[in-house]
């Protein structure tokens, strides 16, 4: 019986045929980085106060400046141990009595009442338009902002599992091809619809859409190239994610309205339906559904774009699975090896999503120039990639994954109490910080996939994973919400949490050499030799033989 893998040895693990398919599905990490943190720039909350409009009426007839109108419409309010001007509450002056003319700018109302806007807010965001500005989510409705990230991620988990039993139901390319239908036509309307609610619920289809087409590109990839070059493709992969956040600024800082950049970012998978007639199905899928004459006829114009020729006569094609059928969640958490392993990995992707998520949000409230910040921060991802294909084969898994971890949780203490006076130290140590949680992010999905044994490694991924989409969920609420108590605050528990990720990571066996687990009692018993079928027999080949000779010196 012959396997796809060797047939692949024939065709070439990573021809010309599959760099091109590589090529042509790295596009898609580059409109996923703008739906996965372009809530920094679609969901910027600038500077803002409650509006008067008598006070408004009056600064443009005396061409009074902002400063001047806003300190006779807010009081100034303790924040974080500096009096600044309140965001969400106004003097409550009768104007009509008063009397309001241009000599009264210079009023002092610091003992007048105060109440919460009644009418609407100012905002120091001239000629751009975000959708906070546009539905004034700020003060008591600012969780609505933290909605449209945490919709998506809603959207992220129920996608994972739905694409997942799409592809392996269907196929990854009619997956695919269901995917950017969905995202073309859900990313559109998003950018046109006028109710916020509607917004929100649209904006979950397009993270089902989008997170469940970009796992079918994922898998489909790394079932077309050899084994050895797996790993590889999967982490430059993720990289080109990190070239889409590079370009997601610039974007942004000449798209000045947020629906005309949610549009850019939609358009892109109106292309990608093209790819239905570029981009063959798995042939390692098709094997699985029993069609390999369909695999082999694949197969076959693979190896004709890569100048080779099958040199052998492959009649009949198996795919080396292992029995997905027998899997259940308790084999996961059934044994002490496989729940610590388990309840680890999980407490990573968790804490992957929290961190990375919430640092990068973060470059939008944190009162630098969000465009410069968020280039700045997402130039330090590339060295991640990297420093991962240089390590993990020389050092392990186990010390680089638990370090980025480590690492990215002292940056975020580290940077929590550097004072803003230090702007450089303070944004060198928080990118530290984002190149230890991007490691650690890219590493968590290869570790995880090394660590359990083959009947369950897929329903492990997937399990593990989708804390990864609730760490998405919590991510904006930790953020803002905090924040509004305390800006540092966010970063000491992203600390915190980090810290403890990279600790549990020390606990977990390297995987670096070792065989990947087919049972359950690979894992629970690592050091015991497995009994190697090939040795057996020949042992007993050479035990016969000596039985044989003994008995022949015997006789004689």
């Amino acid at each position: 019986m012959t396997t796809f893998d060797d047939l692949l040895e024939e065709v070439g693990s990573f021809g010309r045929c599959q760099r091109r398919i590589f090529a042509l599905l790295c596009l898609l990490s580059l409109p996923f980085s703008g739906v996965y943190v372009g809530i920094v720039f679609q969901g910027f909350t600038p500077d803002h106060w409650c509006r008067d409009s008598v006070v408004v009426q009056r600064r443009e007839a005396c061409s009074w400046s902002l400063a001047d109108s806003r300190r006779l419409t807010v009081p100034l309010v303790n924040s974080s141990g500096v009096l600044q001007p309140s965001s969400c509450e106004q003097y409550e002056v009768d104007w009509n009595s008063t009397g309001l003319t241009c000599d009264t700018q210079e009023l002092n109302l610091s003992g007048a009442p105060v109440s919460s806007c009644k009418d609407a807010w100012e905002y120091d965001y001239e000629g751009r338009k975000s959708f906070v500005t546009e539905f004034d989510l700020v003060c008591s409705d600012g969780w609505l902002v933290d909605m449209y990230q945490c919709t998506l991620n809603v959207g992220f988990l129920v996608g994972s599992f739905a694409f997942g039993y799409f592809a392996d139901r269907f196929g990854r390319k009619i997956s695919f091809l269901m995917s950017n239908i969905m995202n073309a036509i859900s990313g559109i309307v998003l950018a046109v619809i006028p109710n916020y609610i509607a917004i929100l619920v649209f904006r979950a289809i397009f993270g089902f859409a989008v997170k469940g087409g970009w796992m079918t590109c994922y898998v489909l990839l790394t079932e077309i190239v050899g084994v050895e070059y797996r790993r590889t493709v999967g982490i430059l992969f993720q990289m080109i994610f990190s070239v889409g956040v590079l370009i997601l600024p610039l974007l942004a800082y000449y798209i000045t309205d947020w629906r005309w950049l949610q549009v850019v970012i939609a358009a892109p998978y109106f292309l990608f339906l093209s790819y239905y007639w570029l981009i063959p199905e798995s042939p390692r899928w098709l094997i699985s559904q029993n069609n390999s004459s369909k695999a082999l006829e694949i197969t076959e114009a693979m190896a004709k774009e890569n100048k080779r020729k099958l040199t052998k006569n492959f009649e009949t094609l198996t795919e080396d699975v292992g029995d997905s059928s027998s899997a259940s969640l308790l084999d996961l958490i059934r044994t002490p090896n496989m729940r610590k392993h388990t309840f680890i990995l999980m407490f990573n992707w968790f804490t992957s999503a929290v961190v990375y998520q919430g640092l990068i949000m973060r470059v939008g409230i944190a009162r630098g120039n969000v465009y410069i910040d968020f280039l700045i921060s997402g130039l330090v991802e590339f060295p991640a990639a990297f420093l991962i294909l240089f390590t993990i084969e020389r050092i392990g898994r186990r010390l680089p994954f638990a370090f980025a971890n480590i690492i990215a949780g002292a940056s975020c203490i580290i940077s929590a109490f550097i004072p803003d006076s230090m702007f450089w130290f303070k944004t060198v140590v928080a990118c530290i910080g984002r190149l230890g949680i991007t490691m650690a992010f890219e590493m968590v999905v290869f570790v995880n996939t090394e660590l359990y044994p083959t009947f369950v490694r897929n329903l492990g991924v997937s399990v593990c994973s989708t804390l990864c989409d609730i760490g998405g969920m919590v991510s904006p609420f930790l953020l803002y919400r905090l924040a509004a108590i305390w800006l540092e605050l966010p970063l000491i528990i992203f600390g915190v949490v980090a810290f403890i990720a990279g600790g549990l990571v020390l606990l977990l066996p390297e995987t670096r050499g070792v065989p990947l687990p087919e049972t359950i009692d690979d894992v629970e018993f690592p050091n015991r030799k497995k009994e190697n079928p090939l040795e057996t027999q020949q042992m007993s080949k050479l035990l016969k033989s000596d039985v044989t000779s003994n008995k022949e010196t015997t006789s004689v």
